[in-house]
């Protein structure tokens, strides 16, 4: 079998800890090539790989002949990056959130269909055993009719781990747009939505910066969300989440309880009204504490979908769903009022 020829656009903390980790592993591609603004960075990184550096994407574009595309840019350059890669032929995985408004999403969904090519949204947390498994469970019925949730995902901040440390882009407006929301928040809407089956209709968001200095973003947000078919929970984003991380979500139902990456042993642990508690050790939520992210699901599905023409599990049309729910909370925090996510088109 061919292997896909890759390009991974950006090469900050989320290219070196997942994409090329888990590119690399797989059987199926090749790394062609490496783009990033730093070019000592990109040369060193491409001299690794065995693949060709960049500082232009345009450029490597041009002169590439390239099967598949990684994007992992500051936020304000997903949109406009994808689309040119869609463009160029390329399928493309994007990391999240896939865009800084509706319409930029929708112009990189139109682009995916205009090309036929491939658009898949980074969001891992689906990919998760427990996660994977809890919606196995609410799906089979053992949980009863769903009544609540919260979740959360918090930790010390960027600064931690981005590749610029303190100045990274993370912090400026300009260029992420959105803080802990878009960096956490995002993921744990996908996660919700995928997990209940169910799209979210209202939203009310608290959204501040209280935690750090000189920074020009959210770091600490906390929403209420209720479903279509009125599910009601909280959904805490944080980059104040000190010393340890905070990756746990809790679904409450009419037969008991999930609780997710929740316990320090189990995964997943399920409480039943009926006095059972049945414990799973599904293996621990991956970080970049960890070393990196090496077999998170992401690629491996991404390459799936293009070598058997498959649509991923995240299209651009999940990402967007997803990316609605922040733009709500986003709205809900200026305003004062709650959102309803039918009618928010930032």
């Amino acid at each position: 079998m061919t292997k896909l020829k890759i390009a991974v656009i950006g090469c900050g903390s989320i290219a070196q800890n997942r994409h090329l980790l888990e590119y690399e592993a797989s059987d199926h591609v090749e790394i062609t090539a490496i783009c990033d603004i730093v070019e000592e960075r990109a040369r060193e990184i491409a001299q690794k790989y065995e693949a060709k550096s960049y500082t232009s994407y345009e450029e490597l574009l041009d002169q590439e002949t390239i099967d598949a595309v990684s994007v992992c840019l500051p936020n304000y350059l997903h949109a406009p990056v994808s689309i040119a890669a869609l463009n160029a032929g390329c399928h493309v995985l994007c990391e999240k959130p896939m865009a800084t408004s509706k319409e930029e999403a929708e112009e990189m969904i139109q682009a995916a269909e205009k090309n036929g090519r491939k658009l898949m949204i980074a969001h891992n947390q689906r990919f998760v055993p427990s996660h994977v498994k809890a919606k196995e469970l609410i799906e089979s019925g053992s949980l009863g009719k769903v009544y609540s949730f919260r979740t959360a995902f918090g930790h010390g901040g960027p600064e931690g781990w981005s590749a610029e440390g303190e100045d990274s882009w993370f912090f400026k407006k300009d260029q992420a747009f959105i803080g802990a929301m878009g960096d956490l928040g995002v993921h744990k809407a996908d996660l919700l939505r995928y997990i209940l089956g169910e799209e979210f209709v209202d939203v009310a968001g608290f959204i501040e910066n209280n935690a750090k200095d000189k920074i020009t973003v959210d770091d600490n947000a906390v929403c209420i969300l209720r479903s279509e078919s009125g599910v009601v929970g909280t959904m805490a984003a944080s980059w104040a989440y000190n010393p340890q991380e905070d990756n746990s979500t809790v679904i409450y139902g009419e037969k008991g309880t999930l609780r997710l990456e929740d316990d320090p042993v189990y995964s997943l642990v399920a409480q039943y009204t009926n006095g059972d508690t049945v414990n799973y050790q599904l293996g621990k939520i991956q970080s970049n504490e960890d070393g990196g992210q090496s077999d998170s699901g992401v690629i491996d599905h991404f390459v799936d979908s293009i070598l058997n023409d498959k649509e991923p599990l995240i299209t651009g049309q999940e990402g967007l769903k997803s990316l609605e729910v922040i733009l709500g909370a986003l709205c809900s925090g200026e305003t004062r009022q709650i959102s309803s996510l039918e009618r928010v088109s930032k």
